[in-house]
C-alpha cells in the first residue's frame, strides 16, 4: 500500500550499479530502511542521487510493509531547498552531525511526531541563520532530542548544586565520583541553555570553542549512559576542526 510522509535523510549507501539503500526518519513511521532505484543510473535523465545526502528533507510517497525490514520509495521531492547549507562549510559540518546523532540515537520504526516536526524546523534554522550565529546550534540540538527522548538532566545548577554530575545525571551538591569533570563556567553556561528553549535568545550566549565541545562531549557521554545502540559520533571531530 502506497502512503505519503515526510523524510529528513540520516545516511545513503550505494547499492549494486545504479540504486541506493537509505535510512530516513520519517514523520509516520520513524526510523525507516528504503530502497531506491537507478538513482544512480548513468542513463537517467538527471542524477536525483543528491536528494539522499545527509540532512536532506524529501515528500516521500513510499510502499509501507511492516513485515520487511526494507521499504521502497515511489516518488519524491524536496520538502525543502537549502539555500546556504551546501554553500557553507561550517552549516555543512552541522548538518552532518545532527543526522548522524540521530541516526545513532533513534529506534528503529518508533514514530516520534513531535521530535521530527523539531528536527525539520532545526535544519531550515540552520539555513536560515547566519554562519556567525551557529555556533551553539549543535549543543542545542542535543539537548533538545534528549529531552524528546524522555533523558533530562536532574536539577538546576545552584551556590548548592554546583557540580554537573555524569553518574547521577544531573547537578548535584558534591562532586562527581569518577570523570568526566567539568568546570564551573561549563556548568553554568549548560544551566542556561536548559532553561531556554528559544534559539533566538540561546545564540547569543558567548562560549569558546572548548567550553561548546566540552559540554557536547559530556552531554553525549551523557545520553551514552541511557542507550546501549549509540556508539561514537564520527563527524564529530570534524565538526571540532571546523567550528570555533
Amino acid at each position: 500500500m502506497l502512503h505519503k510522509t515526510n523524510g529528513l535523510v540520516l545516511r545513503s549507501i550505494k547499492y549494486g550499479d545504479s540504486s541506493l539503500i537509505t535510512t530516513i526518519f520519517t514523520d509516520v513511521y520513524g526510523i525507516q530502511t528504503y530502497i531506491v532505484q537507478g538513482v544512480r543510473s548513468v542513463k537517467a535523465r538527471q542524477n536525483r542521487a543528491g536528494f539522499f545526502q545527509p540532512g536532506m528533507m524529501l515528500e516521500l510517497v513510499v510502499y509501507m510493509q511492516p513485515q520487511k525490514n526494507m521499504q521502497r520509495i515511489r516518488e519524491f521531492q524536496p520538502a525543502y531547498i537549502y539555500t546556504t547549507v551546501q554553500e557553507s562549510v561550517v552549516k555543512n559540518s552541522i548538518v552532518l552531525f545532527s543526522a548522524e546523532l540521530l541516526l545513532r540515537l533513534l529506534p528503529e520504526h518508533a514514530p516520534m511526531t513531535m521530535l521530527f516536526d523539531f528536527t525539520f524546523n532545526y535544519f531550515k534554522l540552520l539555513d536560515t541563520t547566519t554562519t556567525e550565529h551557529v555556533a551553539n546550534l549543535p549543543l542545542f540540538f542535543i539537548i533538545q532530542c534528549s529531552r524528546a527522548l524522555g533523558y533530562e538532566l536532574k536539577g538546576d545548577y545552584t551556590t548548592e548544586t554546583p557540580y554537573l554530575n555524569l553518574q547521577e545525571g544531573g547537578f548535584t551538591d558534591h562532586a562527581p565520583a569518577a570523570l568526566p569533570y567539568t568546570k564551573d563556567e561549563d556548568a553554568i553556561a549548560l544551566n542556561t541553555f536548559l532553561r531556554e528553549e528559544d534559539y533566538d535568545q540561546l545564540k547569543s550566549i558567548e562560549m569558546n570553542a572548548a567550553m561548546r565541545f566540552r559540554l557536547i562531549e559530556w552531554y553525549i557521554a551523557f545520553l551514552k549512559q541511557h542507550t546501549q545502540h549509540m556508539g561514537n559520533i564520527k563527524s564529530l571531530q570534524v565538526l571540532q576542526t571546523i567550528l570555533h
